[in-house]
Parts: structure tokens; C-alpha cells; sequence
């Protein structure tokens, strides 16, 4: 079998290259590696797919899946990577624009009935009407959520580009307020910050990520479906929260005041006074201040370490919301 390559540079069109397969790697269409668990598509072009890496970021996020006790069934018509990963299915297709995966969408969904998506599209729109990239996609949206009003649609900034560095950036400014419009109108939608976690460096050719970009892009998704736990309901989520060496603990969170941009949560912990609960925040969310604790922030992960100051077991953090006002997950709560 053989697998199509597409790749774009800046100031030329796309060039395309066949290229057979690799010894002992799994290419072609999808042989359906259902273990009946959350049925998740990856969406997208060679990104997606792999290209450079077979299996791509796909490879990093299953294995971070099944060590925090998902069960997810990657759902799609493509099939390829090593045998590190578990579930060679997807939906990535090399040099795609937005309006080619649009003309195929609704076949897609119906096929593989995702519960949810992992969308990260417009790359190859970058060099051939890059201006109207932001409205395709708002497009491609709704025709994924028309055909899936329930299912969780996580939308991402496309990761850099050498050569483009102009035209990602005004792609990109243009999605979280797309992101937005689907929110208001009630859909399942939600903004992931792929451009911030990715830097050139971690591109293997300027366009496509090289295995730690990979692993980098693994872990924002991975984050991102914390951040919503009806993402990976369906299948045997873990326990909330799980447990931790040390010794464990019982953090409870509540809604706060909200502003037009930025909300507080506060948080209550039981059963130690010598705590560390770690929240995962919901990209682009930033952390804007805490109370009663002191804190650290890992923009990649988006997780927010928090320990007491000595003011006692209830403390409360304020978040950036970016757009995003959905409300901290608490992922751990150890007692020193």
C-alpha cells in the first residue's frame, strides 16, 4: 500500500511525493481497531497523519491515555504507525486543505460516529487563500458539529510555520473568536492552544513536527481532553481524584465570581493540612493569580501546581479565560 505526502513550503505550491511505506509500519485504510472504549478521531492533514513521524502525535497521547486509565477507541478511515501505538486509526490526510476535509466530513462522522474530535486543520491553506481560511474552517465546524450535535469538537491553533510565520498568526488570532461563536450557539466546542506549545525547533522540515514536537502536541491534547471529562465519558475513566504516593486528600471546587475576563474558582481540601493539588486548566487559559497558596504554571500542560501558605485549606485561584470560562479539573490532591 502506499501513502500520498504532501507538504508545503513558503512561496511555492505544494509538492507531492508517493512514498511506500516503511518496514513493519502499519499504512493504509483503517482495519477498525475497535476495543470499545470512547470513540476519538483525530482530524486533519499530515500533521494528523504523521508525516516524518508515522503516528505523530497519536503515538504519545494513546500511550498517555491508557497510563491514566482511559479506554478510547481512535476512530477514522486512515490506519498507519508503529506498533507503539495501540489504535492506528484516524482521519489525517496529507496536504488537505479546510475545504477538502469539509467535502468529506459528513461521510466521515456518519461512518465513525466519534464522540469526539481533535481538529487541527489549515496548515496547507497557508500558501493559497490563506484569507479565507478562518471562514472555512467556521464552515467545517458546524457541518462537524450538524452532523454530531453531542460531541465534544476540540479546535487547535495550527502549530508553526517556517517560512509563514504571517499568515499562521492571523489564521490562528481568527479561531478563538470562531470558537466562541460555536459556544454561544450551544455547541460542544472548544479552543486548543497548539500554536504556543510548538516552537520552529520542533519541526523536523519547517512544516511538520519532529518526534519531541510531536510529544509536545500529545500533551496539549492529552490536557485538553482532561479539561472536559465528558470528552473521554463512554468508556473506565479513573477515579477523581486519582490517587498519588504520599498519602491522599480531598479537593473540592467551587464557582466563583466571573468577570467579562477572567473568573475565580475556590478550592476546599480535606484530610491534610500539608497539601499539593495540581488543577488542569482548559486552553488558552493562563493563571492570573492565587490565594492562600503559592503556585506554579506549566503553559504547555496547562497545569497548575498549587501548595498551601499557611492560611489554611481553602484557597482559590483566578483564571485568564481567553474565551474559554470552563472551570478548573482537579487531576490530584497529595498529602505530603
Amino acid at each position: 500500500m502506499r501513502r500520498l505526502h504532501l507538504f508545503a513550503r513558503a512561496g511555492a505550491a505544494l509538492i507531492i511525493a508517493v512514498g511506500m511505506a516503511a518496514v513493519g509500519m502499519a499504512v493504509g485504510t483503517a482495519q477498525a481497531e475497535s476495543n470499545g472504549g470512547v470513540r476519538v478521531m483525530p482530524l486533519g492533514d499530515s500533521i494528523t497523519d504523521g508525516l516524518t513521524v508515522p503516528g505523530g502525535y497519536r503515538i504519545n497521547l494513546w500511550q498517555r491515555l491508557v497510563a491514566g486509565g482511559y479506554t478510547v477507541d481512535f476512530v477514522g478511515s486512515q490506519f498507519n504507525g508503529p506498533g507503539t501505538l495501540g489504535d492506528h486509526d484516524h482521519e489525517g490526510h496529507s496536504g488537505w486543505r479546510i475545504d477538502q476535509i469539509d467535502a468529506n466530513i459528513a461521510t466521515w462522522m456518519r461512518t465513525s460516529t466519534p464522540r469526539t474530535v481533535l481538529l487541527h486543520i489549515g496548515t496547507n491553506d497557508m500558501f493559497g487563500n490563506a484569507a479565507g481560511a478562518p471562514a472555512r474552517l467556521s464552515t467545517l465546524i458546524d457541518h462537524i458539529t450538524a452532523a454530531a450535535p453531542n460531541a465534544e469538537v476540540f479546535v487547535a491553533t495550527i502549530i508553526p510555520l517556517s517560512g509563514a510565520d504571517s499568515a499562521v498568526r492571523t489564521f490562528n488570532a481568527a479561531i478563538p473568536g470562531i470558537v466562541t461563536s460555536k459556544v454561544n450557539a450551544g455547541r460542544h466546542v472548544h479552543l486548543v492552544d497548539m500554536f504556543s506549545a510548538l516552537t520552529t525547533a520542533d519541526l523536523a522540515d519547517g512544516v511538520h513536527p519532529n518526534a519531541n514536537g510531536y510529544n509536545k502536541m500529545a500533551a496539549v491534547w492529552y490536557n485538553a481532553l482532561l479539561s472536559v471529562p465528558a470528552s473521554l465519558t463512554g468508556g473506565t475513566p479513573p477515579s477523581s481524584p486519582p490517587s498519588s504516593p504520599g498519602g491522599s486528600c480531598t479537593a473540592t471546587v467551587r464557582d466563583g465570581t466571573r468577570w467579562s475576563d477572567r473568573f475565580n474558582t475556590e478550592v476546599t481540601v480535606t484530610g491534610t493540612n500539608t497539601w499539593t493539588v495540581v488543577l488542569a486548566l482548559t486552553s488558552p487559559q493562563t493563571v492570573s493569580s492565587t490565594w492562600n497558596s503559592t503556585y506554579t504554571f506549566d503553559a504547555t500542560t496547562r497545569l497548575v501546581t498549587l501548595r498551601p501558605n499557611g492560611n489554611g485549606n481553602v484557597f482559590g485561584i483566578t483564571t485568564l479565560a481567553n474565551g474559554n470560562f470552563t472551570r478548573p479539573q482537579v487531576r490530584s490532591c497529595t498529602a505530603a
